[in-house]
């Protein structure tokens, strides 16, 4: 509601001035630019995740990172007790977020991709991977499935960004990079 009404009551038909239709042209123009970036940006920008999603029950999703944790644990990280896993460059790595952990701690080589499975086993959760760009949501039913290949040595952490209860602020995980031959020894079962 104006203070005071327009003269004429069907305003959209009076004449508009100079100075405000070159303001009009100004931002629609700016709006076709800026949308044009976007596409060539989402195109050409590599700064958008390829990911996969696929339903999965937890407890299946469970026994999958179990497994893996099992098969290419390396040692335990410090008075934690929680399994560092190095995986073969080239394959799937698996982490799971459940109240209030990210498990296993992974040991990644850097230049190398690796294929990154992601679900929650009980709430929804955030996974952010800190200093980087990677943010996404983690949903129990759902594996999230991104290609991650590190091109910096170095321990990352992984932040829960959804708060999902009192234990939230604990929620903190690890991926440690290292040099390629720098890694510690071989997990059983693999070879040389």
């Amino acid at each position: 509601m104006a203070i005071r009404p327009p003269e004429a009551k069907v305003w959209w038909n009076e004449p508009i001035a100079r100075g405000e239709l070159l303001w009009i042209w100004v931002a629609f123009l700016w709006g076709v630019i800026m949308f044009l970036v976007m596409v060539y940006w989402h195109l050409v920008g590599r700064q958008n995740l390829s990911t996969e999603v696929y339903r999965i029950d937890a407890q299946v999703y469970e026994k999958r990172v179990d497994d893996f944790a099992q098969k290419f644990k390396v040692r335990d990280e410090g008075d934690t007790g929680i399994p560092v896993v190095r995986p073969p460059p080239g394959s799937d790595a698996y982490m799971l977020a459940r109240l209030w952990s990210w498990w296993p701690i992974l040991e990644l080589e850097k230049g190398q991709s690796y294929r990154l499975h992601l679900s929650s086993l009980d709430w929804l959760h955030g996974f952010s991977l800190q200093p980087t760009n990677i943010n996404i949501q983690i949903h129990p039913g759902l594996e999230q499935v991104i290609t991650l290949t590190p091109t910096e040595a170095g321990t990352f952490t992984v932040v829960c960004n959804e708060f999902c209860g009192l234990g939230h602020h604990t929620m903190v995980g690890r991926i440690h990079v290292v040099e390629p031959g720098q890694a510690g020894p071989k997990p059983a079962g693999q070879g040389d």
